[in-house]
Parts: C-alpha cells; sequence; structure tokens
C-alpha cells in the first residue's frame, strides 16, 4: 500500500498534496521536536508555515500538505495532513510575534531575518488522525530532497506501529538520564512517571562553562517536582544559576536514595556529591561555598 493510497480513500488529488519530512538540522530543536509534534501542535505547525522560496512555489500551487517527520534514514513518521487556506507575506517582526514562533526559537530554531510567505495551514481532523506517530512511510530518493509532489513519487507504507513513535520509553535506568533544560518541559507523561517514583541527588551541568550544582528532591512529586520548578522558572530558585541561561543547562541523577529515607541522611549524601564533585569551590562549582550557606 502507498500514501497515495490513503488520499484516494479520501477523494484527494495526489497532484494537490506537497509532501514533507521534517528534520531539523540544529541538534537542540532536533532533540525535541518529535515531543513537540505530540504535545504541541500548533507549534509544530508554526514550524511549516514558512518555507524557502523554493518550497513556498510548490506549496502555492498545492491544496493540501502531508506532513511527516524523519525518524530514521530513509523513513518518515505521519503527523497529519493539513489543508492550504491561502498565504500572506509577513515582515520578519510579524513572524517573530506569532507566539508559537517565539516558542520555537527558544527550543533552538533560528530566528526570521526576512520577509517570508506565511502559510494558512489547517490539519484535517479526519484524515486518519489515530494513526499520527504510527504509520511509517518509506522515504524515496535522498533524504536530502525533504519536498516532494505526491503524485510524482512512491511513498510505500512501512507499517503501522501499535503505539505512537513520538514519545520513545524513558531510559529505565536512572544512570541514563541526560535531560536538556528545552526538554524538562515537554516531557511526556511516561517519563514524568519515573520522576516521580525518584527521590534522590541530582547534576546540573552548564555547558556554556563546564560548572556543575548538586541538589536534592524528596518532596511529594520527588525528582519530577524539583525538576518541573527547574522547567518553570530556570533557576529554580538557586542563587548561584540565576542570571544563567537555562538553555546551557543538562539534567542527570547521580544516586537514587529510598523513599523512607531520613532527610537527614538525603542532606549528607547530597553534601558528599558536592564535595567529590567540588561543585561549593567558587571556580569551579555552582553551589554556594560553605561559608555562604
Amino acid at each position: 500500500m502507498d500514501f497515495k493510497d490513503l488520499l484516494a480513500k479520501h477523494h484527494i488529488d495526489p497532484q494537490q498534496v506537497l509532501v514533507l519530512r521534517h528534520t531539523p538540522t540544529t541538534s537542540r530543536i532536533r532533540r525535541v521536536f518529535a515531543w513537540v509534534a505530540d504535545r504541541q501542535p500548533a507549534v509544530f505547525n508554526a514550524y511549516q508555515q514558512t518555507q524557502p522560496e523554493d518550497v513556498e512555489r510548490e506549496m502555492k500551487n498545492a491544496n493540501y500538505v502531508a506532513a511527516f517527520i524523519g525518524d530514521a534514514p530513509s523513513r518518515a513518521l505521519f503527523i497529519g495532513l493539513y489543508q492550504r487556506h491561502g498565504e500572506e507575506l509577513r515582515t520578519p517582526d510579524q513572524i517573530r510575534a506569532v507566539p508559537e514562533v517565539g516558542v520555537l526559537e527558544s527550543y533552538g530554531a533560528g530566528a526570521e531575518t526576512r520577509s517570508r510567505l506565511w502559510f494558512d495551514l489547517r490539519l484535517v481532523d479526519d484524515f486518519f488522525a489515530e494513526w499520527k506517530g504510527r504509520l511509517a512511510i518509506k522515504w524515496p530518493g535522498r533524504e536530502i530532497n525533504w519536498h516532494r509532489r505526491a503524485d510524482r513519487a512512491e511513498f510505500p507504507i512501512i507499517c503501522i506501529h501499535e503505539d505512537s513513535r513520538l514519545c520513545k520509553e524513558p531510559p529505565a535506568s536512572y544512570r541514563d538520564w541526560d535531560i536538556q533544560w528545552d526538554e524538562l518541559k515537554l516531557l511526556p507523561e511516561s517519563w514524568k512517571a519515573k520522576l516521580r517514583e525518584w527521590r534522590g541527588i541530582y547534576f546540573i551541568f552548564d555547558t556554556s562553562d563546564g560548572k556543575g550544582y548538586v541538589g536534592s528532591a524528596s518532596g511529594t512529586q520527588n525528582l519530577l517536582g524539583r525538576w518541573q520548578c527547574y522547567a518553570d522558572t530556570g533557576d529554580g530558585g538557586n542563587l548561584k544559576l540565576r542570571g544563567r541561561n537555562p538553555i546551557n543547562f543538562r539534567f542527570s541523577i547521580l544516586e537514587v536514595v529510598a523513599p523512607d529515607m531520613d532527610r537527614d541522611e538525603v542532606n549528607q549524601r547530597e553534601q558528599n556529591w558536592k564535595t567529590r564533585l567540588r561543585t561549593c569551590s567558587r571556580i569551579h562549582g555552582l553551589n554556594l561555598p560553605e561559608q555562604d550557606y
């Protein structure tokens, strides 16, 4: 079966469909892109509502856009079918004023610097919406050619996954967690459930200068509650993190402790990690020096 067979079931002419395989080039947004497609559909749509000039021409001549994301070499994962309801030329300031574009920029997408057509793309809700993140196709030809007219290529359907592939399972071991700050704001429920189970000692690494911060989480929401505070505020209320750009923060777990461990012992273990990682050093660390506590 080919993707065009699905279009035929809805009486949509493939000549009127532009197929896009989105694969962000910058590493920051690439890490969260599948989660954006899953949890922030308006932000995902904003990503495709402006295009380079060659794709602008193609999109102006199409009534529909079939949106996919690259999930493996020569493969693409279905996100949705969008109908084009016109377009308008917008200046960079007008584009950047769109709230969803601001979210994309916060995830690492480049800021718009030239006037472009802004396409009014609206999701076709009844076009196999239940297969979002599940339907996988083989992408024809070279992946560098990420836009195709539906009538000019073959799009064989590889499989329909039982569950959405947009949200992968969380790492089973706490030792394998390595989360950037952007990701904290988009954590899938299965990832949140894991963090809610664990209380322990965590580490924040600032990639801008190599300094680190050690903290502990033992509240009612355990690590999830503490990390969500960082997601909301950036610094989590920690003095030496204030004024730093949280975009550079990476979060990992140093140690998981028993749910009934006494708070004093948790504090002792936290202090032990600070000592070993030198995070109370004025030069190398982001924990307050001992005399400043």
